[in-house]
């Protein structure tokens, strides 16, 4: 089974005229793996899933895996409080040819420890992919217990699992009941260092999104015991992970990638725009992890092509 690692991004979902902008799409996946990302995460929370209809999540996923062409994994989302539409969107990501899935826990309607197993088991029965379970109860109001997981981790199709926790705990209590082949991954960028530290494998990452080559050897650094490059990146980082989510996610994510000219600064209710405020923060967190000056970097190394 695939072994998931390294800087993993969650691919925000760009619109443009409140339709998806499919050309903008694809040429982020080709910036990201550009740039040095290890995994690409489609329809997740950053891509704004919730509001796409199920055309738009198909024609999205399709997109990132042809854009793609095998050189990266493609975790595609999968995840919904339903059992039975999780199964669906699991079914769809394996004929579509990703590598893995995203399943979220169920959200809003809170299911027990065995209903939680229950619902991964029938999605782990019903499709050949290898899963990524994904706990965060911040959003869900649903928290996979390590018990739980590590029963889960039993089943053939279970590979590791995205963890928003905040709890570094964590981490090592899955490390020492689990081994190395399960891949754990952290869902927050700016506790990733820590996260590795405590036994994880990499992060499924927003800040990538802005930031993806820095991330990328973020990650490279760690494996390569290259500690000064890591503890660097690591400071550089944090004005970003901590204003990244100033306002709710993707809104700070698309606006610094407007500002980068990838993407159309476009949401869909109910998110909007990013506050006046909110954006002079951004612009100095951008500005200070060196994301201004990399870009024209990129942009001067393209044109010599």
């Amino acid at each position: 089974m695939v072994k998931f690692k390294g800087s993993c991004v969650a691919l925000v979902t760009p619109f443009k005229k409140g339709k998806v902008d499919l050309d903008a799409f694809q040429q982020l996946v080709e910036w990201h793996i550009a740039s040095g990302t290890h995994g690409l995460v489609p329809c997740g929370t950053t891509g704004e899933t919730p509001t796409l209809s199920e055309s738009e999540y198909k024609s999205v996923v399709k997109a990132c895996i042809e854009a793609a062409r095998g050189k990266v994994p493609v975790i595609a989302g999968a995840g919904s409080n339903s059992t039975e539409k999780t199964i669906e969107l699991a079914k769809f990501a394996e004929k579509s040819g990703a590598d893995g899935i995203l399943v979220v826990t169920p959200y809003y309607n809170k299911p027990t420890q065995e209903g939680m197993y229950r619902h991964y088991k029938a999605v782990n029965d019903a499709c050949g992919l290898p899963m990524i379970l994904y706990n965060v109860p911040s959003r869900t109001g649903a928290d996979i217990a390590v018990e739980t997981v590590v029963r889960l981790a039993e089943l053939k199709r279970v590979a590791g699992i995205k963890d928003a926790t905040l709890d570094l705990s964590r981490p090592l209590q899955m490390r020492v009941a689990l081994g190395a082949g399960f891949a754990l991954l952290s869902g927050e960028d700016a506790t990733v260092a820590a996260y590795l530290a405590q036994g994880g494998d990499g992060c499924i990452s927003v800040t990538a999104n802005v930031a993806p080559k820095l991330c990328s050897e973020l990650h490279i650094s760690w494996q390569k015991k290259d500690w000064k490059t890591f503890a660097r990146i690591r400071d550089a980082l944090l004005p970003l992970h901590k204003n990244l989510f100033i306002e709710p996610n993707p809104t700070p994510a698309k606006y610094c990638l407007s500002r980068l000219g990838k993407v159309e600064d476009e949401l869909r209710l109910p998110l909007l725009p990013l506050t006046a405020p909110a954006r002079a923060k951004l612009d100095a967190a951008m500005e200070a992890a060196g994301i201004f000056k990399l870009a024209k970097k990129q942009l001067k190394k393209a044109g010599k092509r």
